[in-house]
């Protein structure tokens, strides 16, 4: 299997309830086999079995009360 990595800027997060709400509406994308949050930088690293959408990362985030950075 071939893990792709994507790093997306996402803006608001703030503590570990943002982190965690962040990981678990990623986390049922398809394809999405991990997700981590680094809360000092904004950055999200998702690893998954198969290309993501921006606008379903943007969708995802969205519900989770976030934005991707521009």
């Amino acid at each position: 299997m071939h893990t792709i990595y994507n790093v997306y800027d996402v803006t608001g997060m703030t503590c570990d309830h943002c982190a965690a709400s962040v990981t678990e509406e990623l986390s049922e994308l398809d394809h999405v086999t991990d997700v981590a949050v680094n809360l000092s930088t904004g950055a999200v690293t998702v690893a998954s079995a198969g290309e993501l959408s921006r606008p379903r990362v943007e969708a995802a985030l969205a519900h989770a009360g976030h934005t991707l950075a521009d």
